[in-house]
């Protein structure tokens, strides 16, 4: 049995009762919104081994804009995955932690980033199809 088998639930997570969580009003549908933001997951990646100031994240995240960082850590603290914490320096710095409730996304994270790791010539192959069969 591989990684991706062990890990997975013994009943799907999908059944007709919890597709009330779509709904989109629903606090869960919120949540998941916030942890699969393509930001959101990179920021605590970069988070996992050690806290870090602002910039030194924003460095790490090659692309992502001042105002998408804050907006991304903003949302993590206040969903209690990062704490922040001010620093007493000159000039005054802050230092984003994972929090313990952030570090338990860790595992499933890992094995997303597996899937996507192992899965990309498949996903880059039927995108060629994809694209072979819409210029016919």
């Amino acid at each position: 049995m591989n990684m991706l088998q062990t890990a997975q639930p013994a009943t799907s997570v999908w059944n007709s009762s919890c597709m009330a969580h779509f709904h989109a009003e629903c606090p869960t549908r919120e949540l998941f919104d916030q942890i699969v933001d393509k930001w959101s997951v990179m920021v605590l990646a970069v988070l996992e081994h050690a806290p870090q100031r602002f910039n030194a994240i924003k460095r790490s995240l090659e692309g992502v804009s001042q105002k998408s960082l804050t907006q991304t850590l903003r949302r993590l603290e206040r969903n209690g995955l990062v704490h922040r914490r001010v620093l007493a320096t000159s000039p005054v710095a802050v230092e984003y932690a994972l929090s313990d409730l952030g570090c338990t996304l860790l595992p499933a994270f890992r094995t997303l980033y597996y899937w996507v790791k192992s899965s990309i010539p498949a996903v880059e192959a039927a995108r060629a199809a994809f694209d072979r069969a819409a210029a016919e």
